[in-house]
């Protein structure tokens, strides 16, 4: 009896090392494709190109909505796992990124009323034409800093939190947790900059401080669903809590 449960406790771990990869490189594709389908509607030309590429930017928001649901889908799959070496932590992550998630979320909601307001505006509703577009230069400025807050930010305080309990515990090799760290810093610099205007959020240097965040979540993913958390480790504590 001890042993089927050992197994099926090993077997579920697999299914979620295997669920957080898939949903990692989900959160990535849906994130990058999302940003280039708004491209129209992000323009200086937002409230004829909105509504022109209006189905355009609706996938947009579809993409980002996927990615939101794979943000709140890692942090769930793997706070079964993570508690069990540092529940305070564990839950700081979880907390962070259903914010990450909810920071997202109203730059669709701002996104979508930008699309809204280039339709009325197209149709003719545009009485006062400078109106709509302060109100939608408003819009794409909510979009803006939710795109810094959560895809940055946010996902800095999160990418330490959980590579952290990955470093300590042993559940993946050494390198992957100090990348996702190395990584956290970065994007969470890159945040910090931004907000003061040293750089632009979309430039050269905002790419480069990005991408060891980004080849930690890919190679986060692969090795998860390659080889899956460490065996030895997860052994460890089930022990060291009996």
């Amino acid at each position: 009896m001890e042993k089927n449960k050992g197994v099926s406790e090993i077997n579920d771990h697999r299914h979620a090392a295997k669920l957080v990869g898939v949903l990692f490189i989900l959160a990535a594709v849906t994130s990058i494709i999302g940003l280039a389908l708004y491209q129209p509607i992000l323009g200086p030309d937002f409230l004829v190109q909105g509504a022109a590429h209006g189905d355009q930017v609706i996938w947009g928001a579809i993409m980002e909505l996927v990615l939101v649901v794979s943000a709140v889908g890692t942090a769930t799959a793997m706070f079964p796992i993570l508690r069990k070496y540092n529940e305070t932590v564990a839950l700081w992550h979880l907390c962070f990124r259903f914010l990450e998630a909810i920071v997202i979320t109203i730059g669709i909601v701002g996104i979508l009323s930008l699309l809204t307001l280039s339709r009325g505006f197209v149709d003719g509703a545009a009485s006062d034409p400078a109106l709509f577009q302060a109100a939608g230069t408003s819009l794409q400025a909510v979009h803006d800093w939710t795109f810094l807050l959560g895809p940055n930010f946010f996902l800095g305080i999160n990418t330490m939190m959980y590579s952290y309990i990955f470093y300590k515990s042993g559940l993946l090799p050494k390198f992957i947790p100090l990348l996702g760290m190395t990584g956290a810093v970065l994007i969470f610099l890159a945040a910090c900059l931004e907000m003061f205007g040293v750089i632009e959020q979309l430039s050269a240097w905002g790419a480069i401080l990005a991408l060891p965040v980004f080849a930690n979540e890919m190679t986060l993913a692969v090795w998860l669903l390659v080889k899956g958390f460490n065996a030895a480790a997860l052994r460890n504590a089930k022990e060291a809590a009996a």
